[in-house]
């Protein structure tokens, strides 16, 4: 059921909102055993759903749509008294001390947590295989990965443990797990979503967003933590916000990137995308094939500048004021120790990488000319929403991967990012809808089309990517 229509439900007592969260903590009972969406299941379900099923008495008509509704939530986002791990060794005993802002808002919403879910450690990596604690599988097929790295938070929603998630991205770990496992999933604009309590990675890019089976479900996740905090300096007013255009089939204008088969793209995609544009000109859209200037060089400039606040940010780790310690003959012993046996292979990596592009010599060449760059992408970016209202790319170069394939060839693995970074380096909103399944030894895995708009036009995305969900169902009938 969606959200709305769950919500309707509990205000005419259809069942109450104890009786729809142990509807969920039975399909985790029945499915994560074998798909390791949840790392924790919290004991205090049933006390939040009681104290839900309250706010639903009291104020009847007037509830909030998330009051009552089952949430999952990725383990690098703060709950108060519960373990925040990052699916890393070094923050395994870790409980937080305070709420994130997002929990905080859904908390007063009424919502109701039912755990934490998988990820790659510290949130570095495209198919939740990174991290400490084991991998999290696809549920259309479970020899292949569920994408990362919020792909717990994908498959608790997929295999119906949730009605809703939140996961966090940094360069489309809310995009891929989401294409991958037939979901919808929305990178908002940065700002637009407070990073108070998402344990950092990449602080110029992360954002919390959020997972669903549909773009209403998205839209009220996403409009339920979506406000101003004082406590985020990045935090940022969205009355700037697009307000969706009157018949916007006919007045959007759809910018969709021009692929042919020599770009190394999977056949099937590819066949995919095409047939999804086809769907968009179908919906009365004006379309035009389009190409996005320096986009070959997105990712390189996301490569260079995450690793680098990578380095940064996970230098607080040491073992010294919390977390996994590990002693060592002296003091710089102890921090040798600690980190090396406390971060996991691609966590390590990526802190050379960053700590290499940051220092003497290097700097300029590397991380400067980033920033440069990154500046320029902007740039040319901003001058297409001149052009156009919305921008429509492929989210994922492939379907997903089997477990395994691409964990010893880690340039593999980052060109997975290839389409959904643009707007992580942009700072623009993209909302990933899914577009069909692709057929791969016999089995039909989803795969997705992403929206991606100027600042603060979530509301034209969510209005974008409702027509096509309406189109897509169409066609299936």
């Amino acid at each position: 059921m969606t959200i709305s229509a769950t919500h309707n439900h509990l205000i005419s007592g259809d069942f109450s909102a104890k009786d729809l969260a142990e509807a969920c903590l039975k399909e985790i009972e029945k499915h994560n055993s074998r798909l390791f969406a949840y790392l924790e299941v919290f004991d205090d379900v049933f006390l939040q759903a009681e104290e839900s099923q309250k706010i639903l008495e009291k104020k009847r008509t007037d509830a909030p749509l998330l009051a009552g509704i089952p949430i999952a939530t990725k383990d690098n986002i703060l709950i108060k008294g519960h373990i925040a791990s990052c699916g890393s060794r070094i923050l395994e005993h870790y409980r937080a001390v305070y709420d994130a802002f997002a929990v905080t808002r859904l908390r007063e919403a009424g919502a109701v947590f039912l755990g934490r879910t998988n990820m790659d450690e510290f949130a570095m990596g495209s198919s939740t295989e990174n991290s400490a604690f084991g991998v999290t599988k696809n549920p259309y097929d479970e020899s292949r990965v569920a994408g990362g790295s919020s792909g717990g938070s994908a498959v608790a929603v997929a295999m119906n443990g949730a009605l809703g998630a939140l996961g966090s991205e940094t360069g489309g770990s809310v995009r891929q797990p989401a294409a991958f496992c037939g979901l919808v999933g929305l990178k908002p604009t940065y700002g637009a979503v407070s990073r108070s309590g998402l344990v950092a990675m990449a602080s110029s890019f992360d954002q919390i967003g959020p997972l669903a089976k549909t773009v209403d479900d998205v839209r009220i996740l996403f409009e339920g933590i979506s406000a101003h905090d004082k406590k985020d300096s990045t935090s940022r007013v969205s009355n700037a916000r697009i307000t969706p255009r009157k018949n916007h089939q006919e007045a959007l204008s759809v910018g969709v990137l021009r692929l042919t088969d020599e770009g190394g793209l999977d056949a099937g995609i590819l066949k995919n995308y095409r047939q999804s544009i086809q769907t968009i000109k179908d919906a009365g859209y004006k379309v035009t094939e389009i190409e996005i200037p320096l986009m070959k060089y997105v990712l390189s400039v996301y490569y260079i500048i995450m690793p680098a606040e990578v380095s940064s940010n996970l230098a607080r780790f040491d073992g010294v004021r919390y977390g996994f310690f590990k002693e060592g003959a002296d003091i710089l012993g102890d921090y040798s120790n600690t980190r090396g046996f406390g971060f996991g292979d691609e966590a390590r990596r990526r802190i050379l990488l960053g700590t290499y592009v940051l220092s003497s010599g290097y700097y300029d060449a590397y991380y400067n000319k980033a920033r440069v760059v990154q500046k320029m992408i902007k740039e040319s970016v901003h001058k297409l929403f001149g052009q156009f209202d919305v921008l429509a790319l492929p989210t994922v170069p492939e379907p997903a991967f089997k477990i395994g394939e691409k964990t010893n060839d880690p340039l593999r693995m980052y060109l997975s990012d290839i389409f959904t970074t643009l707007a992580n380096v942009a700072g623009i909103p993209a909302l990933s809808v899914p577009s069909g399944n692709v057929s791969v030894d016999g089995v039909f895995l989803p795969t997705g089309i992403q929206f991606v708009g100027s600042e603060w036009s979530e509301d034209t995305l969510f209005s974008i990517g409702e027509t096509f969900e309406r189109q897509i169902k169409k066609t299936e009938v």
